[in-house]
């Protein structure tokens, strides 16, 4: 199993594992789609999951994920749209609850990474309703928030993730490019263009990780590039 760096404490994966058309460029050609997972975190130490977005994960769904993965592998996990789609932050206390109470399996066995919050496109900056959704957190919840509209992008935001230990999702796309701050003791990156540069998210990263750890996500494609580019990144000389 891949392990996670002991200096540098770099994360790196894809959104998703479960792609049959990674076949033969990342899964060999013959591998059961049962044995994707196991064979994914010999090569990379994370993953980024969207299932949890519509769905909750049930124990024992969890738990195969857990005995499919060695003992430094963490799972990033994208919050119920419930949350961040339906309740838009505001009154989601019952959600959250309910959504994190699913998440104990993961933790419990210390694979749980962060929490990603990715909000709608349409929703508006509204400082008020994130502190207060913040103030809801556990304090052990390590959670991360992707803004996809640019009005977010402003002090008071950055204040309020900073006193709530919370990091700012630096998600890129070809519309929108989050500023670069650092909010929390631990980075969270998703690359989402397909033309990424490696070298330029490789040093990215190792500046990042001199002051925290880093979870960094690439783009699932019908190709394997995303993952082969994350595996890269873990290899790389330092």
């Amino acid at each position: 199993m891949i392990m996670a760096n002991e200096t540098n404490n770099i994360f790196a994966g894809t959104s998703g594992w479960a792609y049959a058309t990674w076949k033969p460029g990342f899964y060999p050609a013959k591998l059961p789609s049962k044995q994707f997972l196991p064979h994914y975190a010999t090569r990379l130490n994370s993953v980024e999951v969207n299932y949890t977005f519509r769905r909750l994960a049930s124990p024992s769904l969890l738990q195969g994920w857990i005995a499919a993965t060695g003992p430094d592998f963490r799972f990033a996990i994208k919050a119920h749209q419930t949350i961040t789609h339906i309740k838009r932050l505001r009154g989601a206390e019952e959600a959250l609850d309910k959504f994190l109470a699913s998440l104990e399996p993961l933790r419990e066995a210390k694979k749980l990474g962060p929490v990603l919050f990715q909000l709608p496109p349409n929703l508006k900056c509204d400082a008020g309703r994130l502190r207060d959704f913040l103030a809801t957190l556990p304090k052990w919840l390590r959670g991360a928030f992707e803004f996809r509209h640019e009005s977010w992008f402003n002090a008071e935001v950055y204040e309020a993730l900073k006193q709530a230990g919370a990091a700012l999702c630096l998600a890129e796309s070809e519309d929108l490019q989050t500023p670069e701050v650092t909010t929390a003791d631990f980075h969270y990156l998703r690359l989402r263009k397909p033309a990424n540069s490696l070298k330029a998210a490789q040093k990215k990263v190792q500046k990042l990780a001199s002051d925290g750890p880093v979870y960094i996500y690439f783009k699932h494609e019908d190709t394997p590039e995303g993952a082969l580019q994350a595996e890269q990144l873990l290899h790389q000389k330092k």
